[in-house]
């Protein structure tokens, strides 16, 4: 049904695509709740995280950033501002909640450096497209094979950790977590 791999001229030749919806920058604690609760109502969610990337060998820097992406609304979450919750830590420990994502391990145990919790509901992408015959693991390159679309990569060794993420970082992050949520989405109507 899907090819196995895509070749980086293959990927070049599709058409690009970002996150279109709402993004909300949370912040500051008072803007928790209302995100905590919208995303309390979903049952499947984007996820992912950005650390400022480190160019002194031995240097490992903290997540900065976790996104979580609906269809519609992108939350990016300032964890290098507010810490991590106990309510958001509840939706990365809710099995109710799927948190689907590229490379997640490394991104809870990032996570988990800043604040303990029992993840569960999370969905591995690079595990799941095995199941159809797809051998390229790379979300740029998956997201390619299924939904035939490129995205840009171009923000990825950003400040993640700036007093302001600019437009750019804020679309770019907000893409990454919801091109894993339409990937899933796009392989659970497809059929084997």
């Amino acid at each position: 049904m899907f090819q196995e791999y895509i070749t980086n001229q293959e990927l070049d030749d599709l058409p690009l695509k970002s996150f279109e919806g709402e993004i909300v920058v949370v912040d500051q604690i008072s803007k928790l709740r209302s995100a905590v609760n919208y995303l309390s109502k979903e049952k499947m969610i984007g996820f992912d995280t950005e650390t400022k990337p480190s160019f002194k060998r031995g240097q490992v820097n903290q997540v900065a950033l976790m996104q979580l992406a609906t269809h519609k609304k992108a939350f990016l979450f300032r964890v290098n501002k507010i810490g991590l919750p106990e309510s958001v830590k509840a939706i990365l420990s809710n099995p109710e909640i799927s948190k689907v994502g590229v490379a997640i391990h490394d991104d809870i145990k990032g996570l988990q450096r800043i604040s303990r919790f029992t993840p569960a509901g999370f969905i591995e992408l690079q595990q799941e497209v095995k199941d159809y015959g797809i051998n390229d693991f790379s979300l740029k390159k998956i997201a390619g094979i299924v939904l035939g679309v490129r995205i840009s990569k171009s923000q990825r060794l950003s400040n993640w950790e700036s007093d302001e993420l600019t437009e750019a970082q804020q679309c770019y992050a907000a893409t990454d977590a919801w091109i894993s949520f339409q990937i899933l989405h796009s392989l659970s109507t497809a059929t084997l």
